[in-house]
């Protein structure tokens, strides 16, 4: 887990702008852990420039993941396929979690990728393959968080179900609406899992 020398600390927010969890807040412009949300990512190590950070073992282990065991997977995979994710679909490779685990989480009351990371696990190694998936998820939950001030959040990509048919039409060349079929009926050769929608 994090920990800070206050000594080194210069309060320059870098910590605090990186955290998936939210673990670092600023108090009297010195960075504080809460040991509770560290996730143990390294990412505010990775960003202070001051030599403030430092990591320790922990007592306890911090254990991350979402129990969907008990939840209706018909419910998950209704938020899923709101979201054009199959929910065994893996979203964040380096922590394979799966978009029902994200999907299960956003159901028990995650309600930004913060939280999400917090109970899956999400976004604490790399952290920028995963973010768009995370609130595409969120969206599809009807829950349009926004970063608080400072925070980065990667932007969400534009999927081929994204396209407006007018576009689509106007640019045959890129065969827009023959992708959008294909995903579609679950035939599109290049997903990574196979994801019937059905109208």
């Amino acid at each position: 887990m994090s920990k800070v020398d206050e000594d080194k600390c210069v309060g320059d927010r870098f910590c605090e702008d990186v955290c998936p969890t939210k673990a670092i807040r600023m108090v009297n412009k010195k960075a504080v852990v809460d040991e509770t949300k560290c996730a143990g990512c390294l990412h505010c190590l990775d960003a202070c420039g001051e030599g403030a950070i430092m990591v320790l073992p922990r007592e306890e282990p911090l254990v991350l993941g979402c129990d969907t065991s008990d939840m209706d997977p018909a419910e998950i995979a209704a938020l899923c396929k709101r979201a054009n994710f199959d929910p065994e679909e893996r979203i964040c490779v380096c922590m394979d979690v799966r978009a029902g685990e994200v999907a299960g989480a956003i159901l028990q009351g995650a309600r930004s990728p913060e939280e999400v990371s917090l109970l899956t696990g999400v976004r604490t190694s790399c952290g920028m393959w995963c973010m768009a998936p995370v609130q595409r998820l969120l969206q599809a939950h009807g829950d349009a968080a926004e970063p608080e001030k400072g925070y980065r959040w990667y932007p969400i990509d534009t999927g081929v179900w994204d396209i407006p048919e007018e576009v689509a039409r106007r640019y045959p060349e890129y065969r827009l609406e023959e992708d959008s079929a294909q995903f579609r009926e679950g035939t599109l050769e290049n997903l990574v899992s196979i994801f019937k929608v059905k109208s």
